[in-house]
């Protein structure tokens, strides 16, 4: 008698089959997620999920500080981790964390060193001068717009960026523009001013952040935003 179990041929067939389309549906999933990886899923939109808004006050997102509101004095050319925190329709403070998207930089420079970014390479770049504090205060995205990894200030130069996921180079002074590296776009500006010694927002981001494929999606998004929250 042999050792072995003679295989039955309609098993091995169906087994074959089964795994034969296991991969093709694995392969149709990747490819999916690859092509809409740098889309903004539709999710339900609540207060801690708005993008920033007009009138928010921008607190530390740092685990020592979460909620604390940022004082002019804790600003300065290293980056500060920054959340935007804003009222619900009955009043109450949220903090906007829920989005990860949201999460901010926040910086010090001398005013007179910003610079609106010259027309060409990589684009849309706006920056809003208006919405630099008289002090040199700027607050932008924290989130590379190639894949979403928070950029330090470079090692070599405290007025770039560098982002150690893939080599995407930023300018603080030039709105974010993208200077080194596979980002499609600049990290976008989120216009501030000081009341109270606090930063508050006086508008949105200017452009597109990290997780929309487009401006267009973006204005979309920020109108269904609005028909929600109001």
């Amino acid at each position: 008698m042999t050792r072995y179990k003679k295989q039955d041929p309609e098993i091995t067939r169906r087994r074959f089959v089964n795994a034969a389309m296991g991969g093709a549906a694995a392969v149709g999933t990747l490819g999916l997620v690859s092509a809409l990886g740098g889309a903004k899923p539709v999710l339900r939109i609540t207060p801690d999920k708005a993008p920033p808004r007009k009138g928010d006050i921008l607190v530390h997102a740092g685990a020592g500080k979460e909620g604390q509101p940022i004082l002019v004095s804790e600003v300065g050319e290293k980056a500060v981790s920054a959340w935007p925190m804003g009222k619900d329709k009955d009043g109450n403070m949220v903090i906007r964390k829920a989005e990860p998207n949201n999460q901010m930089a926040v910086f010090r420079f001398d005013k007179d060193k910003f610079k609106v970014p010259e027309e060409g390479g990589h684009s849309p770049v706006v920056l809003k001068l208006e919405g630099i504090t008289d002090n040199g205060i700027v607050a932008y995205s924290n989130k590379c717009t190639h894949a979403g990894c928070p950029p330090p200030n470079d090692p070599k130069d405290i007025t770039k960026l560098f982002c150690g996921c893939h080599s995407g180079q930023y300018d603080l002074l030039q709105g974010c523009k993208v200077i080194g590296g596979p980002p499609p776009r600049s990290m976008p500006q989120v216009p501030i001013k000081i009341e109270n010694n606090q930063l508050v927002v006086t508008e949105t981001f200017v452009t597109a952040p990290f997780g929309f494929l487009n401006e267009a999606d973006w204005e979309a998004y920020l109108k269904r935003v609005e028909e929600v929250l109001g």
